[in-house]
């Protein structure tokens, strides 16, 4: 069984995380290169130990206490998927909230639970008055494929905080 829930302080600790498989191997990223998008090889295995399940924990927690939105989705009650937007409008008239994270297990990616997190991120964003959802994203060939399908595109606005911390990322925009 299958449910989605937003999650509150109490519930998000590492054990939450106990059977969650972060690992991707990565084999092609996309790169801006003079101006324009092209993809490279980057061979590389991202993956998160306890140290970044820790941090994971108190970014989430600090979402949570501010204001924002954090959903989990439980595949017979246990955790394969999570989503964050944070509260606070940002960017020229105040239009974008952060998807600041939005991750599947390994073990169950492909099966449309991250359609869901990113359907019910757009729906809190949209509702808590952003016009548009903004992503620093992973910049993988499959993690790409994948906001491109939920209909992201390049962010008109940067974030500098974002593109200044994660060179690397794309960064996107979802129009709510």
């Amino acid at each position: 069984m299958i449910e989605y829930r937003e999650l509150s302080e109490n519930e998000i600790c590492t054990e939450l995380f106990a059977n969650f498989i972060r690992r991707q191997q990565v084999t092609r990223c996309w790169r801006k290169e003079k101006g324009t998008w092209v993809i490279k090889d980057a061979p590389f295995v991202d993956d998160w130990g306890q140290e970044e399940y820790k941090v994971l924990v108190s970014c989430l927690k600090n979402t949570v206490n501010t204001g924002g939105f954090v959903c989990g989705v439980f595949a017979d009650g246990v955790l394969k998927g999570f989503a964050s937007v944070e509260s606070e409008l940002f960017g020229e008239n105040s239009r974008y909230l952060d998807l600041t994270s939005i991750h599947v297990s390994a073990d169950m990616r492909g099966k449309g639970l991250g359609t869901g997190l990113f359907t019910r991120a757009c729906r809190w964003a949209r509702l808590h008055g952003a016009k548009k959802l903004y992503i620093s994203a992973h910049s993988a060939v499959e993690t790409q494929a994948f906001y491109r399908a939920m209909g992201c595109t390049e962010a008109q606005e940067y974030c500098k905080k974002h593109s200044e911390a994660e060179p690397f990322d794309c960064q996107l925009e979802r129009l709510l």
